[in-house]
């Protein structure tokens, strides 16, 4: 298993034998507009530039998996630039919908005994906030990775820490496990995804799990920085399993 973070929430994975490119946002830095009632409205998104080229990204994908359809996870440049006949995995029939409007032509919807070439690919629950914030962000997925050859990998997509959470690890003991760890937030509402405590919640439901934390400093309304969670789990002693990873970092798992 080989997995490469590429910007916020856009992983490269290959597992399995197949490269899959999750949730793609391949705008050019600046180039978007800043979501707003959030912190830095001075800001265009993406922060950041993309650390390869967006040829280079998807060169020899074999399928997308796109966790839920909001713009940091699906953009236009997403839109424009990947093959229209190459599969796409969605969260549900909406967003099926949505992207064959798009032009996309192999559209499959996830459920928990989805097969892809030999690669299980399980949807798994999230949430992307908590409470009345929850009218707003709508619904969104998260995916568990099983195949005969390799470790376990649990992508939780845009999700707080819950119990649904728990219970997928509980359910597949993931190995390794990939979190949208950047605590963005709007002015009001609290957190869209996983904190430092949240990430802590993780770490100590999955005692045996390494877990990379990605989403971080790419698009305006994050409030945990990377920095600030290495000092978080150095403090807490979880450096042996937390990975923090810059963009276009590359790990591998054997």
């Amino acid at each position: 298993m080989k997995i490469t973070h590429i910007r916020n929430a856009t992983l490269i994975v290959e597992y399995g034998g197949k490269t899959f490119l999750i949730d793609p946002m391949l705008a050019e830095k600046g180039t978007c507009p800043p979501f707003p009632n959030s912190i830095r409205q001075d800001q265009n998104n993406p922060l950041v530039n993309l650390p390869i080229s967006v040829e280079e990204i998807i060169a020899d994908v074999d399928a997308f998996i796109v966790t839920h359809l909001h713009l940091d996870h699906f953009d236009a440049a997403a839109k424009q630039a990947l093959p229209k006949d190459i599969k796409m995995f969605v969260q549900n029939e909406e967003d099926a919908a949505v992207v064959k409007e798009a032009g996309f032509k192999n559209v499959e919807v996830l459920t928990q005994n989805t097969v892809f070439e030999g690669v299980e690919l399980i949807k798994t629950k999230g949430e992307h906030g908590r409470g009345e914030i929850l009218k707003r962000t709508g619904l969104v997925c998260g995916v568990v990775f099983k195949h005969k050859n390799e470790k376990t990998l649990y992508v939780a997509g845009d999700t707080v820490w819950y119990s649904a959470v728990e219970e997928e690890i509980n359910t597949h003991k993931p190995e390794i496990i990939v979190v949208n760890g950047g605590d963005n937030q709007f002015l009001e509402g609290g957190s869209l995804v996983m904190g430092k405590e949240d990430i802590y919640q993780v770490f100590k439901a999955a005692p045996h799990a390494t877990i990379v934390s990605v989403h971080m400093e790419a698009v305006n309304h994050w409030t945990l920085s990377r920095e600030e969670l290495k000092g978080f789990i150095n403090e807490k002693d979880m450096a042996s399993r937390v990975f923090i990873p810059d963009d276009g970092e590359v790990y591998t798992f054997k």
